[in-house]
């Protein structure tokens, strides 16, 4: 618990938004916020749900802190609300080079001091080595996906500290599961799909990488313009002392923006929203899921 505690205290400060106790008078006089991405939110975050395979969801990064605070919402006072977690980790660092078929940067390696600092933010998630080969619900990554470049990285972490620690990867293989959120288009042959391009996918079992997509606007939104509560989270940053939160216009309309989103998820309209956009989905033969969307949509 001390450990988990200290390890929480070197990662970006973040409102708790179900129990806003620290809100105080931040959101008196806001300006009501713009949530015309709702119904696409809604669509996707019921989706996600459904293709998770009943595993904890491990929010990576922070552009989809929206979908975070629609469920933290939908799932609050259930014991499902604890399987919700964020990972507010950025890998941008200098590049030194690019690779073009596979449409990223090369990035500097990360040095051992921020290894070992990734290591613990990994273990507070139920990322360790010991951990993932003991548990019983499926780890699952989410994430905006364009190249796959986060993804990768979290893999060759995880991977390489499981072949460290001596952990079986055949039993570990079946608990890690990414889930990318994809900016819709038009499908081809010639689509580009990032899974296809990294090869690490192919040793993790079929149903392991899925993707979920998002209207292109609400995706560039979340990913590139939208105004977020934490600061960036590099590698250079990963072990530096942590600052506090922003307290500007734009911070507190950003922090009405999420309180909004909550507020919507605790509903029963958001709830019931959210339980449609579930049962629309294939996955709704698996029992777990019939069980949940029955629970939303009548709790």
């Amino acid at each position: 618990m001390a450990t988990s505690r200290v390890v929480a205290d070197s990662l970006p400060f973040r409102w708790d938004l179900v129990t806003p106790d620290q809100l105080g008078s931040l959101l008196d006089d806001s300006v009501a916020p713009d949530l015309s991405f709702l119904d696409d939110l809604v669509a996707c975050t019921g989706k996600v749900l459904a293709r998770s395979g009943d595993g904890d969801l491990i929010f990576v990064g922070r552009s989809l802190d929206s979908m975070f605070d629609l469920l933290g919402g939908v799932l609050a006072g259930s014991a499902r609300a604890q399987r919700l977690h964020r990972l507010p980790l950025s890998f941008q660092r200098p590049a030194i080079g690019c690779d073009l078929r596979y449409r990223r940067f090369r990035r500097r390696p990360l040095t051992s001091a921020e290894v070992a600092q990734v290591r613990r933010f990994l273990a507070a998630v139920g990322l360790a080595p010991h951990a993932l080969a003991r548990r019983d619900r499926p780890a699952v990554l989410v994430d905006v996906v364009d190249g796959g470049g986060t993804f990768t990285e979290l893999f060759a972490l995880v991977r390489d500290w499981i072949d460290e620690e001596r952990e079986p990867w055949p039993v570990i293989r079946r608990k890690l599961r990414f889930l990318g959120v994809t900016s819709r288009c038009k499908t081809s042959p010639n689509t580009y799909r990032w899974q296809q391009h990294a090869a690490w996918t192919r040793t993790l079992p079929a149903a392991a990488v899925a993707n979920v997509s998002l209207e292109r606007w609400v995706w560039s939104y979340f990913g590139d313009h939208q105004v977020k509560l934490t600061r960036s989270f590099r590698p250079d940053r990963w072990t530096a002392e942590i600052e506090g939160p922003d307290r500007d216009e734009r911070t507190r309309q950003a922090l009405a923006e999420a309180a909004a989103l909550v507020a919507y998820g605790r509903s029963r309209a958001g709830r019931q929203a959210v339980a449609r956009a579930m049962g629309r989905d294939p996955a709704l033969s698996q029992p777990w899921l019939r069980t949940l969307v029955t629970n939303l949509a009548t709790g």
